[in-house]
């Protein structure tokens, strides 16, 4: 039921056929299927225009009562990432060497990852996600902000992937240097650091493999009944 006070507008809705729309699905799983996450990146430079399309693409992510808590900061100036670069390494040796639990270092291992993140400097972009716990117009919370602002993550690295670019998902920890390196506001807290790209000619990935459906998804339509 539509609120007395709201304003509406017609829903835009494509109809597809039954077919079109497993067609559809089938082709999205492929392209999502074959992203990984690069940590060995080309300096090839590449549009940014792209990739500023492709960060308006993840504004348009559902948010709890649109607040749209997020900030999309581009990167491309090579003393801010070299800045970042250093502070995250900063950040990373101290966790590596003492804060971060031994089962994490163990399930890591087979990943090839350490705290060194040359990628921060050698990728041509650097996107850094933050997240508004606090409105910065009013001042009062925002809503489902981690929700929110993980749902709209997930739109810009499909569409990411989508344009032909490479990326990781990066999270130092902690990330509050970001805020500081890039002058960003007191509300807004970094959420996920995104370098992009393009791979190297001879760049290798872990040899990983993702879970079935059938060890994701349970299927609830009373034929169990």
């Amino acid at each position: 039921m539509t609120h007395p006070t709201s304003k509406t507008i017609p829903l835009d809705f494509p109809a597809r056929t039954p077919m079109a729309m497993t067609a559809a699905a089938d082709d999205f799983f492929r392209m999502i299927a074959s992203r990984r996450s690069v940590r060995h990146f080309s300096d090839q430079p590449v549009p940014i225009e792209a990739i500023e399309r492709c960060i308006h693409s993840a504004a348009q992510a559902p948010s709890g009562a649109n607040k749209q808590p997020w900030t999309f900061v581009l990167v491309t100036d090579p003393a801010r990432k070299r800045a970042i670069r250093e502070a995250a390494e900063k950040e990373e040796r101290a966790f590596y060497s003492g804060r971060a639990p031994q089962r994490w270092l163990d399930d890591i291992e087979p990943l090839g990852t350490d705290e060194h993140k040359p990628f921060l400097e050698v990728a041509p972009a650097l996107i850094v996600i933050f997240a508004h716990r606090i409105g910065s117009a009013d001042g009062e919370r925002n809503y489902y902000v981690s929700e929110s602002v993980g749902i709209a993550a997930g739109f810009l690295l499909a569409a990411l992937h989508h344009a032909g670019l490479a990326t990781l998902t990066h999270t130092p920890s902690p990330m509050g240097f970001l805020r500081d390196v890039l002058g960003r506001p007191r509300n807004e807290q970094a959420f996920l650091l995104i370098p992009v790209g393009l791979p190297t000619k001879d760049c290798e990935v872990p040899a990983i493999s993702r879970k079935k459906l059938a060890e994701v998804m349970v299927r609830v339509d009373g034929s169990d009944v």
